[in-house]
């Protein structure tokens, strides 16, 4: 195996791993919320779980799908926050779910001559790298707001990493 693709290789599991962890700090949040929570704003700037989950379906979609398989653009934003309910704990959980399954395995798809190809995506100019760059760290960023919220919400730690001690130090 090359070096390049011994990278690129590493590079798409790493970045998928911080989607799965990202994705099980979500669903551990859900649990500690009501329905009714889910879609409470904390004030009129801020937004709810339900459309914060919602808002990240619809970036990653806009650039982990549309923008690396070079498909048609078809994100709403706007509407992302707009919606108030309708929708379950369940349901947002399952949506988010399937948009970071598609997600990942357009990472495992996408080829080397994407990953370092420019292409516009929400007014900007990223390389597939940039896109995998931004999927994940804009998951990471709405999942520290998620889990703010709901631990403002019942005055409680979430628990992320029970059973882990992290306090052991980096090997020599």
């Amino acid at each position: 195996m090359n070096e390049l693709h011994t990278f690129q290789s590493e590079f798409i599991e790493n970045s998928c791993y911080r989607m799965d962890e990202s994705l099980r700090m979500i669903n551990i949040s859900l649990d500690k919320v009501s329905e009714e929570q889910v879609w409470l704003k904390p004030n009129i700037a801020l937004n709810s779980i339900g459309n914060l989950i919602l808002h990240l379906c619809g970036n990653m979609t806009q650039y982990g799908l549309s923008s690396l398989n070079e498909t048609e653009d078809k994100r709403n934003r706007d509407v992302e926050f707009s919606i108030e309910g309708g929708l379950t704990k369940k349901q947002l959980f399952e949506k988010l779910s399937d948009t970071v399954g598609k997600v990942k395995a357009s990472f495992q798809e996408v080829s080397l001559e994407r990953l370092v190809t420019l292409k516009q995506v929400q007014g900007f100019e990223f390389s597939g790298i940039g896109n995998i760059i931004h999927v994940v760290e804009h998951f990471s960023y709405h999942t520290g707001q998620i889990a703010f919220w709901v631990k403002q919400l019942n005055n409680k730690q979430l628990g992320f990493y029970e059973g882990h001690d992290l306090n052991t130090l980096n090997d020599d």
